[in-house]
């Protein structure tokens, strides 16, 4: 049976320090969110002939175009191209966003084991598990 025991839990866990250390991460992450919304990230294709621009969560903000690129005979090279930079912007935008979160997203729940439902990673009382 769980005695409340203040803020230390059964084995000498200590609850306090854990809500702490959640609430510190999730200050955290919002602020690396903000961040990443207001980054712009560029792909180009074509040797730069056609350049995406992106937030860092992945919104198209523009696309430029060079005149070399637009031949009105061939406009499936020119769809292809502005394909390609925008999926080239996009993958640097994940990369940034992996790079800011990725510290962030390891610690939440990795390495701790047991759980409670719902909270993977945090221990509950005994008996519970």
């Amino acid at each position: 049976m769980f005695d409340g025991g203040g803020a230390q839990g059964a084995g000498g866990f200590d609850m306090s320090n854990l809500l702490a250390q959640a609430q510190a991460m999730q200050s955290q992450l919002m602020e690396a969110q903000a961040n990443l919304e207001s980054a712009e990230v560029e792909g180009t294709a074509g040797g730069g002939m056609v350049t995406a621009l992106v937030s860092g969560t992945g919104e198209l903000l523009s696309l430029t175009i060079s005149k070399h690129a637009v031949d009105p005979d061939d406009t499936e090279t020119l769809a292809d191209l502005i394909v390609a930079a925008v999926r080239d912007a996009s993958e640097n935008a994940k990369e940034l966003a992996a790079e800011a979160m990725g510290p962030l997203a390891g610690g939440l729940g990795g390495g701790m084991g047991g759980g409670l439902p719902g909270m993977p990673g945090i221990p509950g009382p005994p008996g519970q598990g």
